[in-house]
This record gives C-alpha cells, sequence and structure tokens, in this order.
C-alpha cells in the first residue's frame, strides 16, 4: 500500500471514528482555534427605568458573543443524552419561559414534582434560585439540569466532548471566550454562556410599566381598583376596598421579594407532613418545612397552571384559594396570609390588574426566540 493510500485511509477512519451519532462535528486533529478573531464587545440591554442594578459577577461580564452562545446553548437538545430535549423544552418564550405544565418531563418520560417557574428577570435575583433556593447564582443553577435524571439526564463529560466535537461550537466559544484549543471548552464555559443568556432575559414593557412606570397610558377604572387593592393604596382613598395583602410578597418592581413563604397551601399536623419540604431540604431548619421561593407575577397570565406543584389551573382558582381557604395549620404559615373576603366584583379587578403585567414586547422580542 503507498504511503498515500495509508495517509488517506488514516483520515478515513479518524473522520469516521469522530461521527459516531447524529451530532454535526469538526474533526480537527490539532483543535487549534487562535485564528480566529476574539474581539468580545459588551452587551447592552435595556433595563428599563423601574428595575434595579442587575448584580453581574466580574467573572462572566455580558458579551455579544457571550450571549448568542448562550441562546444557541439554551435552545439545543444537544446537552441532554439522547438529543432530544433542550433548556427551551421546559421554557418556552411565549409562556414566559415556563411550559403550561404542571410538572414537567425529562428525556426519559420521568415527571418532576415542581412546576417550570419563569426565567424572566433572573439576573435581579439574590437570594437563591429554583422553588427552594438550592444554588445561588445562575452559573450554578445552568450545571444542574444536564445531569439530573429527571431533566436532561447526560453527563458534563460527555456534553463537553459532543461541543468539541461539533461543526460550530467551537468557534463560537472562541468568540465568547478567547480559547485556543477546542479542548478548551468545558462545562464552566458552557454554563457561563448559559448565564448570560439569561440575565438577558429581562421584562418591563407590560401595560403596568406604561401606566405606572413611564405614564404613558392609564388603567381602566377595574384594572387601578385591582392596583390599589393589590398594594393596599386604599387607606386614604375613602374607597372602602380590602387590602388583597398581594404586595407584601409580590412587591414592586420585579413583583417578587425573592424571599421563601408557606402561603398556606396544605394543611398539615407538624411540619414535617409536608409532602414536600420545599426550602427545608435545602436549609435543613424544620421551620423552613412548605416554604418556597416567591414567584415573579410579572407575565402571570401567561405561565399558568399556578403553584410550586402546579396545582391551580386558572388566576381565578389562585383568588378564590387566597380569598376562601389558606391553611393556618402549619406553624410557619406567613402572617399575611388570611382569607380575603372579597367580592366577586374585587376578585375580578384583581385579575383584570394582573393581566396589566403581561408583556408581549418582551414575548415577541426575537432576541428570546430560538436560533435554529
Amino acid at each position: 500500500m503507498t504511503k498515500k493510500a495509508i495517509l488517506f485511509l488514516s483520515i478515513l477512519l479518524f473522520v469516521l471514528s469522530c461521527n459516531d451519532d447524529d451530532t454535526p462535528v469538526i474533526c480537527s486533529p490539532s483543535g487549534d482555534l487562535s485564528e480566529i478573531e476574539y474581539n468580545p464587545q459588551d452587551y447592552n440591554f435595556e433595563h428599563g427605568d423601574c428595575l434595579p442594578t442587575m448584580f453581574i459577577p466580574a467573572t462572566n461580564t455580558l458579551t455579544v458573543d457571550g450571549v448568542e452562545l448562550g441562546r444557541h446553548l439554551f435552545y439545543d437538545p444537544i446537552l441532554s443524552a439522547d438529543s432530544s430535549m433542550a433548556c427551551a423544552g421546559c421554557h418556552f418564550p411565549e409562556l414566559s419561559f415556563s411550559d403550561g405544565k404542571k410538572v414537567s418531563k425529562g428525556i426519559d418520560g420521568l415527571e418532576g414534582k415542581r412546576s417550570a417557574m419563569s426565567i424572566i428577570n433572573l439576573g435581579y435575583l439574590e437570594k437563591g434560585l429554583f422553588w427552594d433556593g438550592r444554588v445561588n447564582t445562575l452559573e450554578e443553577q445552568a450545571l444542574v439540569p444536564v445531569e439530573d435524571p429527571i431533566e436532561l439526564h447526560d453527563t458534563w463529560m460527555n456534553v463537553e466532548t459532543k461541543l468539541r466535537r461539533h461543526a460550530t461550537y467551537p468557534t463560537m466559544f472562541r468568540k465568547a471566550f478567547g480559547i485556543g484549543d477546542t479542548e478548551d471548552i468545558t462545562r464552566d464555559l458552557a454554563v457561563r454562556a448559559l448565564a448570560q443568556f439569561e440575565r438577558s432575559v429581562v421584562s418591563f414593557n407590560s401595560e403596568y410599566d406604561k401606566v405606572k412606570i413611564k405614564e404613558e397610558a392609564i388603567f381602566s377604572d377595574s384594572a387601578e381598583r385591582g392596583f390599589r387593592m393589590f398594594f393596599d393604596h386604599n387607606q386614604n382613598q375613602g374607597q372602602g376596598l380590602l387590602d388583597a395583602e398581594c404586595g407584601h410578597c409580590h412587591s414592586d418592581i420585579l413583583f417578587s421579594n425573592g424571599e421563601y413563604f408557606n402561603n398556606g397551601l396544605d394543611a398539615v399536623n407538624s411540619l414535617t407532613d409536608f409532602e414536600d419540604w420545599g426550602r427545608g431540604l435545602v436549609t435543613q431548619d424544620t421551620f423552613d418545612n412548605g416554604k418556597f421561593r416567591v414567584p415573579t407575577l410579572r407575565n402571570i397570565a401567561l405561565t399558568a397552571p399556578y403553584m410550586h406543584d402546579g396545582r391551580f389551573e386558572t388566576l381565578e382558582e389562585v383568588i378564590d384559594f387566597y380569598n376562601e381557604s389558606p391553611n393556618h395549620t402549619g406553624s410557619n404559615v406567613d402572617v399575611n396570609i388570611r382569607p380575603l373576603n372579597l367580592t366577586e366584583g374585587q376578585k375580578q379587578d384583581l385579575i383584570n390588574f394582573l393581566h396589566t403585567l403581561t408583556d408581549t414586547v418582551f414575548t415577541n422580542n426575537p432576541a428570546y426566540q430560538s436560533p435554529f
């Protein structure tokens, strides 16, 4: 066999050995990326006048290429073991990055025990993520679903291999982080990119913002009454409207204070009787059992079903629960939880206000859509 034939056969065998699944591959023997331009540009996005300053770690500032890489990874099923499911499989932009299900299923058809939370405005939260606050940063959060057996059920080692062999990701990682070789692609860089994209996902263009922040419009009479009940702005108005007790936890302007509460969902004989211990699983403090992170109410009309276990299908069911039947049997139920005794008209006013928190500019923003 000639030297040329041997060389050709060697190259052919190398290519075939790389192509053992359906992932587009780049089979450069050296993996050298140094000739690809690395010129990071700051990613500037409008926070809106209403939102606080976002904490962005110095080790992961947002760049145009970093956010774009994160968007690709978020929508790419390459992060799952069988390439069938992406992060976006449980977070749809038209549903404010929730999934419309009581609980979600992973690639093996196994159901989780909690509803998928919306990921909007997560970059502003500083008191933990997930329903139970088990991680503190978006970088930590992005590590979890890939190896969770009821979610994407892969290993990061395998994902790293797939990303290194991919046709386009090595170039994208080079542009985002300045790596010199495909072997420099790591889970750390992947989750940094995902965190950059998630920090870019902000929502602040609702009717509420146009009325109360930008003062460019006015509410309907019903929504205005609902607003006053929500934030207890009726004390000196002489209108006889009740405090709906919402604003204590769903505080302006994020419509979540990021804290953890037992909102009276379940009647229990003791704090160890909760089916899901929630925050208590993380802190190992029995008094935290049954507590969950306060979700944002921005775009709440898009994120049904509601509560950590998706037990309520509609906003009407949620309002009826708070109006009539919060359970007070747990010693750690929040002090603001009480039957509200609102009339049917007052409940509708409150719901009409909640609909003003829907941001269609956000849901239609091409920056948050799939790049594929």
